[in-house]
């Protein structure tokens, strides 16, 4: 399949490459021009570089966008030069980006008066998972045009669920993110608490992996990012704000009380600015720490407080 891909960052660069090692053929994009001569040299002959999205669409059955946020997406879809100039009839925007559900269906629907279709299938995984070929996609679109990408999704990732029209998958991804954002800060206190107490939250870490406490989050983050002190998990923290920010906006849409999101907004807003910007999503547990003076090192500490009831 001749397929686009605009977008060669920390996952959308290993996406590209497992689907021209699956035999497709790819057209090339980054905001980095020297991103995208990098990675087409590095394919060879399966992989040619692009200057423009209407480049892109010009060459290509499916459009793969794998970019910060709706707001972007919409950008390189129907701006100047834009996707929507260059695509052929009956082709197919894939974006597996992280954006807000609206402005997929925005995009979709002005794609879709070119004779074009779109589907949302942003990732869960993170870039483990797209190194691996391991993503988990969330997918929103019409049947025939989810069955005609289902293969490439099947080259990027282990699993791919169906949540219904344009616009749900994105919507099921900031759930998801903010569930995870929200299990991220209340794993970090309830460390920072029991390592104040003198338990050893390396300990702690494996009591919660076989216990109820445990999620995602204990099984692949606090052993890899915080006890090594590296605080280097690729995803950035000002993008799981952005996530967040969508869950809330779909919950005033819908008319959903979500006041642990929202207090996690707070708490998560407060990390950002004294992260930084580029800051890593780890730096979250960074910033819990600094609230309490305790640092989640490896081993037992002295009890702190006053010890009293």
């Amino acid at each position: 399949m001749d397929i686009g891909f605009v977008g060669l960052g920390v996952m959308g660069a290993p996406m590209a490459t497992h689907l021209a090692q699956a035999g497709h053929r790819l057209t090339l994009l980054d905001a980095n021009a020297s991103v995208t001569r990098s990675l087409a040299e590095r394919l060879g002959h399966a992989a040619v570089a692009a200057t423009t999205p209407r480049e892109v669409a010009a060459r290509s059955e499916v459009v793969i966008t794998m970019l910060p946020n709706g707001q972007v997406v919409q950008q390189v879809a129907l701006g100047q030069d834009g996707l929507v100039e260059g695509l052929r009839r009956g082709a197919i925007l894939l974006d597996t980006s992280s954006c807000e559900p609206w402005l997929t269906e925005q995009t979709g629907e002005a794609l879709g008066k070119r004779g074009a279709a779109m589907v949302d299938a942003p990732v869960s995984g993170a870039a483990w998972g797209a190194q691996e070929a391991k993503l988990v996609f969330m997918v929103g679109g019409a049947d025939d045009d989810v069955a005609r990408i289902r293969p490439l999704l099947d080259v990027m990732g282990r699993a791919v669920f169906h949540l219904g029209g344009l616009g749900c998958g994105h919507a099921m991804k900031c759930i998801n993110n903010c569930i995870t954002a929200v299990t991220l800060a209340n794993t970090a206190e309830g460390l920072v608490a029991g390592k104040r107490y003198g338990l050893d939250p390396k300990v702690m870490v494996d009591v919660l992996n076989e216990s109820t406490g445990g999620s995602w989050i204990t099984q692949t983050h606090f052993h890899q990012r915080v006890f090594s002190r590296s605080f280097d998990d690729p995803f950035k923290l000002e993008l799981m704000l952005k996530d967040m920010g969508i869950a809330l906006d779909l919950a005033r849409e819908t008319a959903t009380p979500a006041p642990l999101w929202g207090l996690g907004q707070q708490l998560w807003r407060m990390a950002d600015h004294a992260a930084g910007p580029g800051a890593s999503v780890s730096e979250l547990v960074r910033w819990v720490e600094r609230q309490s003076g305790t640092e989640l090192t490896p081993g037992p500490a002295p009890r702190q407080g006053s010890g009293s009831h």
